[in-house]
């Protein structure tokens, strides 16, 4: 069933998009991830313009994260003071973003830009995580009942001006740290339709010494806004926001969600995260071939600089 995208200006099959959107949501369910690192290159895939695919991927990002902010505030695990504070960067360098973003769309070189960034941060983060999760195998054979290892808590973080108190996180901490992360995932969610929760989540744990049990819930809490106002950007700015494909993804992801949290609860956490790497390094492959297989697209870059 062939369905037309007016935005993307392509006609694709409705029920792969369903698919898609349902995958996308049984990872997230799974590994609660938002998804958009996946599903922003599996539309590169099926066709869809880049600059579509990012726009309308932060679109379904919102609806997505705020299901589980929903869950993670009945629960009480969301520091929304944090938060705040974090939303406060988020919302600066999304507008960083949007301009970057932009600027390369007028030179024609968003498209590369895009995919760039995929292969890279897909490349070191699927690396990194393949690499975390069998060292953490290894070491749940070894030491099958001794008690993880503390955190060391003081470090230069700590020696920053402008302390504030967090309590939900039991914190005393310069904001500064926070905004900058804040800063960099913005960034992230503009230029490549990704909530940045891949980032947020490990800088809010190892940089930040928050409690694990309240990062997924504040990070959620800070992606809904910062994807929202990402899309509100790129719609007014871009037009580049597809209604009807933001649809059919936000269906299927909403389903697949459900599923995925069910197969999350019966897998250990290490056999999870090494199965995430491996799907991350499979699509950054995927990405990495397109890139040299098309050289025109490269070509385009020297064009751009060398009109002088």
């Amino acid at each position: 069933m062939l369905i037309y995208l007016p935005i993307a200006e392509v006609s694709v099959n409705a029920f792969l998009l369903l698919g898609l959107g349902g995958l996308v949501g049984v990872l997230s369910g799974m590994f609660g991830v938002g998804g958009g690192f996946l599903m922003t290159p599996l539309l590169f895939f099926i066709g869809i313009p880049p600059a579509v695919a990012v726009a309308t991927e932060a679109n379904q990002i919102v609806a997505s994260s705020f299901s589980g902010v929903l869950a993670h505030l009945r629960r009480k695990t969301v520091d929304l003071k944090m938060g705040t504070v974090l939303l406060i960067g988020g919302l600066i360098g999304a507008a960083l973003g949007v301009l970057v973003f932009n600027y390369l769309k007028a030179l024609g070189q968003v498209d590369l830009l895009v995919r760039l960034c995929y292969v890279v941060f897909l490349g070191v983060i699927g690396s990194l995580m393949f690499v975390e999760s069998l060292n953490a195998i290894r070491r749940s054979r070894k030491t099958a009942g001794a008690p993880a290892p503390r955190r060391k808590q003081r470090g230069w973080i700590h020696a920053l001006p402008f302390k504030m108190r967090f309590r939900t996180s039991g914190l005393y901490i310069s904001v500064i740290p926070p905004v900058l992360v804040g800063i960099a995932v913005g960034i992230l969610a503009a230029i490549m339709g990704v909530g940045g929760g891949f980032i947020m989540v490990p800088a809010m744990i190892y940089l930040l010494g928050m409690p694990t049990k309240v990062v997924v819930g504040t990070s959620l809490f800070q992606i809904i806004f910062v994807t929202g106002f990402t899309t509100l950007l790129h719609a007014t700015t871009n037009y580049t926001v597809d209604i009807v494909l933001a649809v059919l993804l936000l269906i299927g992801g909403v389903i697949g969600a459900q599923i995925g949290t069910q197969i999350g609860v019966k897998m250990k956490a290490e056999q999870l995260r090494i199965l995430l790497a491996i799907m991350v390094l499979a699509v950054c492959g995927k990405l990495a071939l397109d890139l040299l297989i098309m050289p025109a697209e490269l070509y385009s870059l020297g064009s751009a600089g060398g009109g002088h």
